[in-house]
Protein backbone atom coordinates (compact mmCIF):
# COMPACT_ATOMS: atom_id res chain seq x y z
CA UNK A 1 0.00 0.00 0.00
CA UNK A 2 1.37 3.59 -1.19
CA UNK A 3 0.41 6.28 1.15
CA UNK A 4 0.18 8.62 -2.01
CA UNK A 5 -2.71 6.45 -3.00
CA UNK A 6 -3.89 5.29 0.04
CA UNK A 7 -7.58 6.74 2.08
CA UNK A 8 -7.41 5.80 6.10
CA UNK A 9 -10.99 4.18 5.89
CA UNK A 10 -9.92 1.55 3.45
CA UNK A 11 -6.33 1.38 5.18
CA UNK A 12 -7.74 0.63 8.59
CA UNK A 13 -9.43 -3.24 7.50
CA UNK A 14 -5.96 -4.36 6.57
CA UNK A 15 -4.30 -2.36 9.72
CA UNK A 16 -3.06 -4.95 12.31
CA UNK A 17 -5.05 -3.61 14.46
CA UNK A 18 -8.40 -4.99 12.97
CA UNK A 19 -7.06 -8.36 11.90
CA UNK A 20 -6.30 -9.56 15.09
CA UNK A 21 -9.81 -7.80 16.29
CA UNK A 22 -11.29 -9.98 13.82
CA UNK A 23 -9.24 -12.96 15.20
CA UNK A 24 -9.58 -12.29 18.65
CA UNK A 25 -13.72 -12.12 18.11
CA UNK A 26 -13.39 -15.67 15.60
CA UNK A 27 -11.57 -17.14 18.31
CA UNK A 28 -14.33 -16.09 21.05
CA UNK A 29 -17.10 -16.57 19.15
CA UNK A 30 -16.17 -20.03 18.65
CA UNK A 31 -15.27 -20.69 22.43
CA UNK A 32 -19.14 -19.54 23.13
CA UNK A 33 -20.21 -22.37 20.67
CA UNK A 34 -18.14 -24.94 22.23
CA UNK A 35 -19.45 -23.97 25.84
CA UNK A 36 -22.96 -24.39 24.47
CA UNK A 37 -22.04 -27.38 23.39
CA UNK A 38 -20.26 -28.29 27.26
CA UNK A 39 -17.06 -28.84 25.33
CA UNK A 40 -15.40 -26.07 27.44
CA UNK A 41 -16.53 -24.94 30.81
CA UNK A 42 -18.74 -21.52 30.06
CA UNK A 43 -16.88 -19.65 32.93
CA UNK A 44 -13.87 -20.07 30.51
CA UNK A 45 -15.87 -18.89 27.56
CA UNK A 46 -16.71 -15.98 29.47
CA UNK A 47 -13.02 -15.25 30.93
CA UNK A 48 -12.35 -15.05 27.27
CA UNK A 49 -14.54 -12.17 26.41
CA UNK A 50 -13.52 -10.21 29.62
CA UNK A 51 -9.64 -10.96 29.32
CA UNK A 52 -9.07 -11.51 26.06
CA UNK A 53 -6.45 -8.92 24.66
CA UNK A 54 -3.67 -8.59 22.49
CA UNK A 55 -0.33 -6.38 21.92
CA UNK A 56 0.47 -5.87 18.76
CA UNK A 57 4.46 -5.51 19.49
CA UNK A 58 4.10 -8.39 21.59
CA UNK A 59 2.67 -10.02 19.06
CA UNK A 60 5.01 -9.78 16.52
CA UNK A 61 8.17 -10.63 18.97
CA UNK A 62 6.77 -13.64 19.56
CA UNK A 63 6.25 -14.45 16.19
CA UNK A 64 9.93 -13.78 15.53
CA UNK A 65 10.45 -17.43 17.69
CA UNK A 66 7.66 -19.03 16.77
CA UNK A 67 7.64 -17.74 12.79
CA UNK A 68 4.07 -18.82 13.09
CA UNK A 69 1.95 -15.80 13.43
CA UNK A 70 -1.16 -17.79 14.62
CA UNK A 71 0.42 -19.34 17.39
CA UNK A 72 2.05 -15.95 18.24
CA UNK A 73 -1.16 -14.51 19.01
CA UNK A 74 -2.75 -17.14 20.54
CA UNK A 75 0.39 -16.74 22.81
CA UNK A 76 -0.19 -13.19 23.59
CA UNK A 77 -3.79 -13.79 24.24
CA UNK A 78 -3.14 -16.55 26.81
CA UNK A 79 -0.92 -13.96 28.57
CA UNK A 80 -4.11 -11.32 29.19
CA UNK A 81 -6.58 -14.48 29.42
CA UNK A 82 -4.83 -16.38 31.97
CA UNK A 83 -5.77 -20.31 32.58
CA UNK A 84 -9.03 -20.63 30.44
CA UNK A 85 -6.75 -19.77 27.74
CA UNK A 86 -6.13 -22.75 27.79
CA UNK A 87 -9.93 -23.60 26.15
CA UNK A 88 -8.88 -21.31 22.95
CA UNK A 89 -8.89 -22.91 19.75
CA UNK A 90 -9.80 -26.33 20.20
CA UNK A 91 -10.32 -28.33 17.59
CA UNK A 92 -8.94 -25.32 14.99
CA UNK A 93 -6.92 -25.33 12.51
CA UNK A 94 -4.62 -21.94 11.69
CA UNK A 95 -6.98 -21.39 8.48
CA UNK A 96 -9.79 -21.56 10.32
CA UNK A 97 -9.00 -18.02 11.32
CA UNK A 98 -6.89 -16.80 8.84
CA UNK A 99 -9.61 -17.39 5.98
CA UNK A 100 -12.68 -16.56 8.22
CA UNK A 101 -10.87 -13.11 8.67
CA UNK A 102 -9.60 -12.49 5.49
CA UNK A 103 -13.81 -13.30 4.31
CA UNK A 104 -15.03 -10.68 6.67
CA UNK A 105 -12.16 -8.23 5.80
CA UNK A 106 -12.74 -8.49 1.56
CA UNK A 107 -16.90 -8.17 2.87
CA UNK A 108 -15.85 -5.04 4.80
CA UNK A 109 -13.41 -3.94 1.83
CA UNK A 110 -16.68 -4.57 -0.48
CA UNK A 111 -18.81 -2.05 1.54
CA UNK A 112 -16.53 0.78 0.49
CA UNK A 113 -15.90 0.12 -2.88
CA UNK A 114 -19.81 -0.36 -3.22
CA UNK A 115 -20.07 3.41 -1.63
CA UNK A 116 -17.25 4.44 -4.21
CA UNK A 117 -19.61 3.16 -6.67
CA UNK A 118 -22.08 5.02 -5.85
CA UNK A 119 -20.17 8.37 -6.14
CA UNK A 120 -19.07 7.68 -9.13
CA UNK A 121 -22.23 6.60 -10.73
CA UNK A 122 -24.14 10.11 -8.65
CA UNK A 123 -21.33 12.12 -10.91
CA UNK A 124 -21.85 10.97 -14.15
CA UNK A 125 -25.93 10.55 -13.93
CA UNK A 126 -25.66 14.50 -13.06
CA UNK A 127 -23.59 15.34 -16.01
CA UNK A 128 -25.29 13.20 -17.89
CA UNK A 129 -28.42 14.75 -17.85
CA UNK A 130 -26.54 18.34 -17.93
CA UNK A 131 -25.51 17.46 -21.72
CA UNK A 132 -28.02 14.61 -22.24
CA UNK A 133 -28.53 16.93 -26.10
CA UNK A 134 -25.37 18.54 -26.50
CA UNK A 135 -24.24 17.26 -29.77
CA UNK A 136 -20.61 15.23 -30.08
CA UNK A 137 -19.20 13.63 -33.35
CA UNK A 138 -18.94 9.89 -32.37
CA UNK A 139 -15.84 8.23 -33.26
CA UNK A 140 -15.17 4.67 -34.28
CA UNK A 141 -11.61 3.81 -34.84
CA UNK A 142 -10.73 7.70 -33.85
CA UNK A 143 -12.08 8.87 -36.73
CA UNK A 144 -15.46 11.14 -37.21
CA UNK A 145 -18.27 8.85 -37.83
CA UNK A 146 -21.64 10.25 -36.76
CA UNK A 147 -23.02 12.60 -34.30
CA UNK A 148 -24.54 11.36 -30.84
CA UNK A 149 -24.45 13.90 -27.50
CA UNK A 150 -22.01 13.89 -25.15
CA UNK A 151 -24.61 12.89 -22.29
CA UNK A 152 -24.92 10.01 -24.52
CA UNK A 153 -20.91 8.95 -24.01
CA UNK A 154 -21.81 9.49 -19.86
CA UNK A 155 -24.96 7.41 -19.79
CA UNK A 156 -23.18 4.76 -21.51
CA UNK A 157 -20.16 4.42 -18.47
CA UNK A 158 -23.31 4.94 -15.57
CA UNK A 159 -24.72 2.43 -17.23
CA UNK A 160 -21.14 0.40 -16.96
CA UNK A 161 -20.81 1.10 -13.59
CA UNK A 162 -24.24 0.15 -12.69
CA UNK A 163 -23.24 -3.26 -13.68
CA UNK A 164 -20.31 -3.47 -11.97
CA UNK A 165 -21.86 -2.65 -8.95
CA UNK A 166 -24.13 -5.22 -9.55
CA UNK A 167 -21.06 -7.51 -10.31
CA UNK A 168 -19.52 -6.57 -6.79
CA UNK A 169 -22.36 -7.45 -4.93
CA UNK A 170 -22.45 -11.27 -6.60
CA UNK A 171 -19.06 -11.22 -5.85
CA UNK A 172 -19.06 -9.79 -1.73
CA UNK A 173 -22.18 -12.39 -1.95
CA UNK A 174 -19.73 -15.23 -3.05
CA UNK A 175 -16.77 -14.58 -0.87
CA UNK A 176 -18.22 -13.90 2.69
CA UNK A 177 -17.86 -17.50 3.74
CA UNK A 178 -16.92 -18.79 6.89
CA UNK A 179 -14.77 -22.08 7.67
CA UNK A 180 -14.14 -23.39 11.69
CA UNK A 181 -13.45 -27.09 9.74
CA UNK A 182 -10.52 -28.13 11.66
CA UNK A 183 -7.38 -30.04 9.69
CA UNK A 184 -8.30 -31.04 6.54
CA UNK A 185 -12.11 -29.90 6.80
CA UNK A 186 -13.24 -32.80 8.29
CA UNK A 187 -15.11 -31.45 11.76
CA UNK A 188 -13.27 -34.38 13.08
CA UNK A 189 -12.17 -32.55 16.42
CA UNK A 190 -14.83 -30.03 16.41
CA UNK A 191 -18.53 -29.97 16.01
CA UNK A 192 -20.14 -27.97 12.68
CA UNK A 193 -22.45 -26.35 15.00
CA UNK A 194 -19.24 -24.12 15.92
CA UNK A 195 -19.04 -22.82 12.33
CA UNK A 196 -22.58 -21.97 11.65
CA UNK A 197 -22.58 -20.63 15.51
CA UNK A 198 -19.77 -18.63 14.29
CA UNK A 199 -20.87 -17.72 10.95
CA UNK A 200 -24.35 -16.38 11.66
CA UNK A 201 -22.07 -13.75 14.76
CA UNK A 202 -20.19 -12.80 11.62
CA UNK A 203 -22.54 -12.59 8.97
CA UNK A 204 -21.32 -15.06 6.99
CA UNK A 205 -22.21 -18.37 5.28
CA UNK A 206 -20.84 -22.03 6.17
CA UNK A 207 -18.47 -22.93 3.84
CA UNK A 208 -19.95 -26.28 2.52
CA UNK A 209 -16.71 -27.91 1.58
CA UNK A 210 -13.70 -26.26 3.20
CA UNK A 211 -10.87 -29.26 3.23
CA UNK A 212 -8.75 -26.84 5.03
CA UNK A 213 -9.01 -24.24 3.43
CA UNK A 214 -11.90 -21.81 1.47
CA UNK A 215 -11.58 -23.20 -1.97
CA UNK A 216 -9.67 -20.06 -3.96
CA UNK A 217 -12.34 -20.16 -6.75
CA UNK A 218 -14.00 -17.34 -4.83
CA UNK A 219 -11.27 -15.26 -4.55
CA UNK A 220 -10.71 -15.68 -7.90
CA UNK A 221 -14.17 -14.18 -8.75
CA UNK A 222 -13.78 -11.48 -6.47
CA UNK A 223 -10.40 -9.89 -7.55
CA UNK A 224 -11.48 -10.70 -11.22
CA UNK A 225 -14.40 -8.33 -11.05
CA UNK A 226 -12.24 -5.69 -9.15
CA UNK A 227 -10.09 -6.41 -12.50
CA UNK A 228 -13.29 -5.66 -14.57
CA UNK A 229 -13.99 -2.70 -12.12
CA UNK A 230 -10.48 -1.18 -12.79
CA UNK A 231 -11.02 -1.39 -16.64
CA UNK A 232 -13.89 0.21 -16.68
CA UNK A 233 -12.45 3.22 -14.36
CA UNK A 234 -9.66 3.41 -17.19
CA UNK A 235 -12.38 3.38 -20.07
CA UNK A 236 -13.66 6.40 -18.67
CA UNK A 237 -10.12 8.02 -18.36
CA UNK A 238 -9.00 7.30 -21.40
CA UNK A 239 -12.18 8.86 -23.28
CA UNK A 240 -11.34 11.93 -20.96
CA UNK A 241 -7.75 12.00 -22.15
CA UNK A 242 -8.53 11.97 -25.63
CA UNK A 243 -11.02 14.48 -25.63
CA UNK A 244 -8.66 16.58 -23.66
CA UNK A 245 -5.93 16.48 -26.42
CA UNK A 246 -4.79 19.84 -27.96
CA UNK A 247 -6.45 18.51 -31.39
CA UNK A 248 -9.86 17.84 -29.54
CA UNK A 249 -9.96 20.13 -26.96
CA UNK A 250 -13.73 18.60 -26.26
CA UNK A 251 -12.91 18.50 -22.19
CA UNK A 252 -10.61 18.32 -19.80
CA UNK A 253 -9.69 18.20 -16.31
CA UNK A 254 -10.12 20.77 -13.81
CA UNK A 255 -7.46 23.01 -13.77
CA UNK A 256 -7.24 24.75 -9.88
CA UNK A 257 -5.20 27.62 -9.65
CA UNK A 258 -2.17 27.53 -8.49
CA UNK A 259 -1.44 24.04 -10.62
CA UNK A 260 1.11 23.60 -13.10
CA UNK A 261 1.27 21.42 -15.40
CA UNK A 262 5.11 21.17 -17.00
CA UNK A 263 8.54 22.30 -15.32
CA UNK A 264 9.65 23.28 -18.69
CA UNK A 265 6.60 24.40 -20.36
CA UNK A 266 4.15 26.97 -18.49
CA UNK A 267 1.78 26.84 -20.62
CA UNK A 268 0.80 23.06 -20.44
CA UNK A 269 -2.35 21.56 -18.92
CA UNK A 270 -1.46 17.74 -18.77
CA UNK A 271 -4.41 14.95 -17.73
CA UNK A 272 -2.32 13.95 -15.05
CA UNK A 273 -5.50 12.64 -13.45
CA UNK A 274 -6.64 10.45 -16.00
CA UNK A 275 -3.22 9.06 -16.98
CA UNK A 276 -2.80 8.32 -12.80
CA UNK A 277 -6.12 6.29 -13.15
CA UNK A 278 -4.52 4.04 -16.42
CA UNK A 279 -1.77 3.35 -13.85
CA UNK A 280 -3.62 2.93 -10.79
CA UNK A 281 -6.35 0.14 -13.25
CA UNK A 282 -3.12 -1.64 -14.26
CA UNK A 283 -2.07 -2.24 -10.82
CA UNK A 284 -5.44 -3.51 -9.69
CA UNK A 285 -5.38 -5.68 -13.01
CA UNK A 286 -1.96 -7.28 -12.27
CA UNK A 287 -3.90 -9.31 -9.16
CA UNK A 288 -6.17 -11.21 -11.39
CA UNK A 289 -3.76 -13.75 -12.47
CA UNK A 290 -2.19 -14.41 -8.88
CA UNK A 291 -5.22 -14.60 -7.36
CA UNK A 292 -6.76 -17.81 -10.29
CA UNK A 293 -3.45 -19.30 -10.09
CA UNK A 294 -3.84 -19.36 -5.97
CA UNK A 295 -7.01 -21.66 -6.99
CA UNK A 296 -4.64 -24.63 -7.53
CA UNK A 297 -3.24 -25.90 -4.31
CA UNK A 298 -2.08 -29.07 -3.45
CA UNK A 299 -4.10 -31.59 -2.23
CA UNK A 300 -6.08 -30.07 0.94
CA UNK A 301 -4.02 -27.16 1.57
CA UNK A 302 -0.56 -25.46 0.99
CA UNK A 303 0.53 -21.75 1.57
CA UNK A 304 1.68 -20.68 -1.71
CA UNK A 305 -1.84 -18.56 -1.88
CA UNK A 306 -0.47 -16.72 1.65
CA UNK A 307 2.21 -14.30 0.35
CA UNK A 308 -0.22 -13.69 -2.71
CA UNK A 309 -3.20 -13.05 -0.68
CA UNK A 310 -1.12 -10.82 1.63
CA UNK A 311 0.13 -8.39 -0.83
CA UNK A 312 -3.21 -7.99 -3.39
CA UNK A 313 -5.91 -8.09 -0.48
CA UNK A 314 -4.96 -4.87 0.38
CA UNK A 315 -3.57 -3.25 -2.52
CA UNK A 316 -6.08 -4.03 -5.01
CA UNK A 317 -9.06 -2.55 -2.85
CA UNK A 318 -6.80 0.32 -1.50
CA UNK A 319 -5.60 1.25 -4.85
CA UNK A 320 -9.69 0.86 -6.64
CA UNK A 321 -10.98 2.40 -3.69
CA UNK A 322 -8.72 5.81 -4.06
CA UNK A 323 -9.14 5.20 -8.41
CA UNK A 324 -13.03 5.43 -7.82
CA UNK A 325 -12.83 8.31 -5.69
CA UNK A 326 -10.28 10.47 -8.17
CA UNK A 327 -12.63 9.16 -11.23
CA UNK A 328 -15.49 10.57 -9.28
CA UNK A 329 -13.81 13.75 -8.82
CA UNK A 330 -13.00 14.03 -12.18
CA UNK A 331 -16.25 13.65 -13.63
CA UNK A 332 -17.95 15.78 -11.34
CA UNK A 333 -15.92 18.78 -12.02
CA UNK A 334 -15.26 18.44 -16.03
CA UNK A 335 -14.94 21.39 -17.72
CA UNK A 336 -16.63 20.84 -21.44
CA UNK A 337 -15.91 23.44 -24.42
CA UNK A 338 -18.87 23.77 -26.27
CA UNK A 339 -17.34 25.46 -29.00
CA UNK A 340 -15.03 22.90 -29.32
CA UNK A 341 -17.61 20.25 -29.76
CA UNK A 342 -19.73 22.51 -32.69
CA UNK A 343 -16.40 22.65 -34.34
CA UNK A 344 -15.38 18.99 -34.37
CA UNK A 345 -19.02 17.99 -35.03
CA UNK A 346 -18.74 20.27 -38.50
CA UNK A 347 -14.89 19.79 -39.46
CA UNK A 348 -15.23 17.47 -42.03
CA UNK A 349 -17.69 19.21 -43.59
CA UNK A 350 -20.66 17.00 -43.32
CA UNK A 351 -19.42 14.25 -43.72
CA UNK A 352 -21.10 12.81 -40.39
CA UNK A 353 -24.34 12.56 -42.43
CA UNK A 354 -23.01 10.73 -45.02
CA UNK A 355 -25.46 7.01 -44.06
CA UNK A 356 -28.75 9.44 -44.40
CA UNK A 357 -27.60 10.58 -47.57
CA UNK A 358 -27.16 6.64 -48.45
CA UNK A 359 -30.76 5.30 -47.15
CA UNK A 360 -32.47 8.24 -49.17
CA UNK A 361 -30.71 7.25 -52.24
CA UNK A 362 -31.45 3.73 -51.52
CA UNK A 363 -35.21 4.94 -50.84
CA UNK A 364 -34.99 6.43 -53.50
CA UNK A 365 -35.06 3.75 -56.19
CA UNK A 366 -31.14 3.51 -56.43
CA UNK A 367 -29.39 0.12 -55.86
CA UNK A 368 -27.11 0.20 -52.65
CA UNK A 369 -23.56 -0.50 -54.36
CA UNK A 370 -24.76 2.70 -56.81
CA UNK A 371 -25.86 4.77 -53.96
CA UNK A 372 -22.72 4.07 -51.63
CA UNK A 373 -20.65 4.45 -54.57
CA UNK A 374 -22.18 8.03 -55.58
CA UNK A 375 -22.03 9.08 -51.46
CA UNK A 376 -18.63 8.47 -51.26
CA UNK A 377 -17.26 9.47 -54.87
CA UNK A 378 -18.67 12.74 -53.15
CA UNK A 379 -17.23 12.21 -49.96
CA UNK A 380 -13.44 11.59 -51.32
CA UNK A 381 -13.42 15.44 -52.85
CA UNK A 382 -13.78 16.83 -49.24
CA UNK A 383 -11.38 14.75 -47.63
CA UNK A 384 -8.75 15.33 -50.15
CA UNK A 385 -10.05 18.90 -50.96
CA UNK A 386 -11.74 20.41 -48.31
CA UNK A 387 -14.73 20.65 -50.14
CA UNK A 388 -18.45 20.86 -48.16
CA UNK A 389 -20.36 17.77 -48.54
CA UNK A 390 -23.77 19.41 -49.24
CA UNK A 391 -22.48 21.92 -52.01
CA UNK A 392 -20.31 18.42 -53.42
CA UNK A 393 -23.68 16.63 -53.96
CA UNK A 394 -26.10 19.55 -55.15
CA UNK A 395 -23.73 19.73 -57.74
CA UNK A 396 -23.85 16.19 -58.70
CA UNK A 397 -26.45 15.17 -61.36
CA UNK A 398 -27.03 11.88 -60.09
CA UNK A 399 -28.34 12.82 -56.69
CA UNK A 400 -30.27 15.52 -57.79
CA UNK A 401 -31.99 13.20 -59.92
CA UNK A 402 -33.58 11.38 -57.32
CA UNK A 403 -33.92 13.98 -54.75
CA UNK A 404 -35.10 17.77 -54.73
CA UNK A 405 -32.30 20.24 -53.03
CA UNK A 406 -35.01 20.59 -50.35
CA UNK A 407 -35.12 16.84 -49.52
CA UNK A 408 -31.17 16.83 -49.45
CA UNK A 409 -30.56 19.63 -47.20
CA UNK A 410 -33.04 18.15 -44.48
CA UNK A 411 -30.54 14.53 -44.38
CA UNK A 412 -28.25 17.33 -42.66
CA UNK A 413 -30.50 17.54 -39.68
CA UNK A 414 -28.67 16.90 -35.92
CA UNK A 415 -32.08 16.51 -34.92
CA UNK A 416 -32.05 13.28 -36.37
CA UNK A 417 -29.04 11.80 -34.28
CA UNK A 418 -30.42 13.18 -31.00
CA UNK A 419 -34.43 11.67 -31.77
CA UNK A 420 -33.95 8.73 -29.41
CA UNK A 421 -31.57 10.01 -26.56
CA UNK A 422 -34.69 10.18 -24.12
CA UNK A 423 -35.90 6.58 -24.85
CA UNK A 424 -31.73 5.43 -24.40
CA UNK A 425 -31.97 7.60 -20.97
CA UNK A 426 -34.54 5.59 -20.13
CA UNK A 427 -33.35 2.11 -20.64
CA UNK A 428 -30.16 3.20 -18.16
CA UNK A 429 -31.82 5.61 -15.37
CA UNK A 430 -35.23 4.59 -15.47
CA UNK A 431 -35.57 1.31 -13.63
Amino acid sequence: MIPRYSRPEMTAIWAAENKFRIWFEIEAHASDAQAALGVIPKEAAKAIWERGAFQIERIDEIEKETKHDVIAFLTNLAENIGDEARFVHQGMTSSDVLDTCFSIQLAQASDILLADINLVLESLKERAYEFKYTPSVGRSHGIHAEPTTLGLKLAGHYAEFARNRERLLQARAEISTCAISGAVGTFASIDPAVEKYVAEKLKLNPEPVSTQVIPRDRHAMYFSVLGVIASSVERLAVEIRHLQRTEVGEAEEFFSPGQKGSSAMPHKRNPVLTENLTGLARMVRSAVIPAMENVVLWHERDISHSSVERMIGPDTTVTLNFALNRLAGVVENLVVSPKSLEKNLNQLGGLIFSQRVLIALIQAGLSREMSYDIVQRNALKVWEEGADFLMELKHDPQVMDYMSEDELVKLFDIGYHTKNVDTIFKRVFVR
